[in-house]
């Protein structure tokens, strides 16, 4: 997808998360600021897969999990990149749900016997994602500011993409890991828009999402249990 004059992808993220806070020293034009921001905590344990091993996929189910393999493997790898630059907490949290959920999704491609192998951080076997990777980098080694904004764009366009493959799914086991997936990617975008404010005084504008599903993500509540139908809280 083409956003802003950059071709961008989505990055899934962890299937539950919770925010705390804590003071983070972050280094910023020639001094370092000491500012409390949201962080983000997430759960470890993988989204669990209940339904019947005789469960069979059609060639776009196929598609949609070998693709999303490799996009969660970009946002985890754009994450952890940033944060061994910045050194900022909130993303080095995001790429630790980054890497639960790649675990997800690689549970369902054994599971339903698809074969891929995984290249190192920053390399990929989809050219197209290849591309994408390269040029999120080029964004994030701007500033901490436009890295910020590169994790709200990531989170948006992934909330973008599952729902769109949603629509194309019917596997019971691909729909509840999406549904989780895009679950947590709201939760990841009201972190990073909430430390965009906190940090730079900076208001977000959504360049996927339509204004109005944007601000009944960002006025809601964070998400934590089971996955349900609407935002906020849910048990």
């Amino acid at each position: 997808m083409n956003v802003g004059g950059y071709i961008v992808v989505a990055a899934a993220v962890v299937a539950a998360a919770i925010v705390s806070v804590g003071v983070v020293s972050v280094m910023y034009g020639a001094a370092a600021t000491t500012i409390t921001v949201p962080e983000t905590i997430t759960e470890t344990v993988p989204v669990p897969v209940t339904v019947s091993d005789t469960s069979t996929l059609n060639s776009t189910e196929a598609e949609a999990l070998l693709y999303m393999i490799e996009e969660e493997k970009l946002a985890r790898d754009v994450y952890t990149y940033l944060a061994d630059k910045y050194g900022t907490a909130i993303f080095v949290n995001i790429a630790v749900s980054e890497q639960n959920h790649m675990d997800a999704v690689m549970q369902l491609i054994e599971k339903y016997g698809l074969n891929i192998t995984l290249g190192d951080y920053g390399e990929f076997n989809n050219e197209h994602i290849q591309e994408l990777y390269n040029q999120l980098i080029a964004m994030g080694n701007q500033s901490l500011e436009e890295a910020l904004k590169v994790g709200a764009l990531i989170e948006e366009t992934d909330i973008k993409d599952l729902q769109e493959w949603l629509t194309k799914v019917d596997n019971p086991d691909i729909i509840q890991v999406f549904e989780y997936l895009m679950r947590g990617s709201r939760n990841h975008l009201r972190a990073f828009v909430s430390t965009l404010e906190n940090l730079f005084g900076i208001k977000y504008e959504p360049q996927v999402l339509s204004q109005e599903e944007y601000e009944q993500i960002i006025n809601s509540s964070m998400e934590t249990g089971n996955p349900g139908h609407g935002y906020g809280p849910t048990q």
